[in-house]
């Protein structure tokens, strides 16, 4: 799809939205579009660590995958109960 076929989309759709939802989608789409202009390129400093588990074994490297989706999970745990659920 080309962007000017997008872009008319997305209006289309903006049209529909109900009144009573507007201050919703703009807090949507302001904050998306802050959150891509704050993105940095942080890929060199990340590939620095792209190594650094190497020296563990098998099951080391499983403990910590689970671990950090374990503390993923209770970090957010609570998260949807406090953000609006836009259907």
């Amino acid at each position: 799809m080309e962007i000017a076929e997008i872009e008319t989309k997305v209006m289309q759709e903006i049209k529909l939205v109900p009144k009573d939802r507007l201050q919703e989608l703009y807090d949507f789409i302001h904050f998306f579009r802050l959150g891509l202009e704050t993105v940095v390129d942080d890929t060199e400093e990340i590939m620095r660590f792209a190594g650094c588990w190497q020296d563990m074994t098998r099951k080391e490297f499983e403990n910590f995958s689970e671990e950090i989706a374990e503390r993923r999970k209770q970090a957010f745990l609570g998260r949807t109960a406090r953000e609006t659920v836009i259907a």
